[in-house]
């Protein structure tokens, strides 16, 4: 068994050939960072479930369509985890080991007949207005204008944080009138151009006009160098803990498409071109109702 510290696999008890193989399907796959780290997570999270569910090391040839179903069960029942992590757990398992199966390592794939859980598609969560209302007051207080600058682009460009923390001078158009924004590594190594209202404008020139004289070009800055996704998830700490809402960049993207939906007639397609949708059905998710809207709408029932 190899349990070296330099494969996916460290401490977790393997075959002679599990580490070269996964790295090697990683290898031929061109991935996004994020997506890569929640592959691994994903399949180190399996290995050490099967090893200890089946007191023997991981080998890919003696996994069973049992052996996924179970791992899918355990992971929903035992260990609580959401809908969408496991069924991203599943899709993660029936991708490699369909690799497997075209390298022609193993004969069938027995992640193909384990079906992913069923679950109600609702709305993903974002900010009421007051709750809006409530953080930018905090920033203000605090005469924070870094967070001024960061929070006003998560919120009127619906920016993911690796398009915020990867922004160069060069890729912001700062006019009286107008102004745009180029996010030029989106999903997918996709590039695009979204404009920069009045509010997310005035927050980033001031912060540009007080920004420390550094070398780096990039707009953000940390403590030392360029701010990070790690800095930019410490500063939605903070702020949660000051405003008692709980904050995180994605919540902020959310929070932008729901109150673009409701102020422009739910204009899906601009909207789609703004988040860096290629698909209109991912940006439609927006227009379902959230389970607090749900809730809500129940307790009107009256008989």
């Amino acid at each position: 068994m190899k349990n070296s510290g330099d494969n996916v696999f460290s401490g977790i008890p393997v075959g002679d050939d599990e580490a070269r193989l996964f790295s090697a399907y990683l290898a031929a796959h061109d991935l996004a960072v994020n997506s890569r780290r929640a592959i691994t997570q994903d399949m180190r999270k399996f290995a050490r479930w099967f090893a200890s569910a089946n007191k023997e090391p991981l080998r890919i040839t003696r996994v069973t369509v049992r052996d996924i179903t179970d791992f899918r069960d355990w992971l929903r029942r035992e260990q609580g985890q959401a809908v969408a992590t496991v069924n991203r757990c599943l899709v993660t398992l029936r991708r490699f080991f369909g690799w497997l199966v075209d390298k022609g390592h193993i004969p069938a794939n027995p992640g193909k007949a384990v079906k992913e859980l069923r679950r109600q598609v609702l709305a993903p969560k974002g900010l009421d207005r007051s709750q809006v209302r409530r953080l930018l007051r905090e920033v203000e207080l605090r005469q924070d204008i870094r967070a001024s600058a960061v929070f006003s682009l998560f919120l009127w460009t619906g920016c993911r944080v690796s398009d915020l923390v990867h922004l160069d001078s060069s890729d912001l158009m700062l006019g009286e009138r107008t102004g745009t924004v180029v996010f030029r590594f989106g999903k997918g190594g996709k590039q695009r151009s979204v404009p920069l209202p009045l509010p997310a404008r005035r927050a980033l020139q001031v912060y540009l006009d007080t920004r420390p004289p550094v070398e780096c070009q990039s707009v953000f800055i940390g403590e030392r160098g360029a701010l990070t996704e790690r800095g930019v998830r410490a500063l939605c700490a903070k702020y949660s803990a000051i405003t008692g809402v709980k904050l995180h960049p994605h919540l902020l993207r959310h929070t932008m498409a729901h109150q673009f939906l409701s102020d422009n007639s739910n204009d899906l397609v601009s909207l789609a071109q703004i988040l860096g949708h290629e698909n209109l059905n991912t940006t439609a998710r927006y227009t379902r109702r959230t389970g607090e809207q749900l809730a809500d709408a129940a307790e009107k029932v009256n008989y």
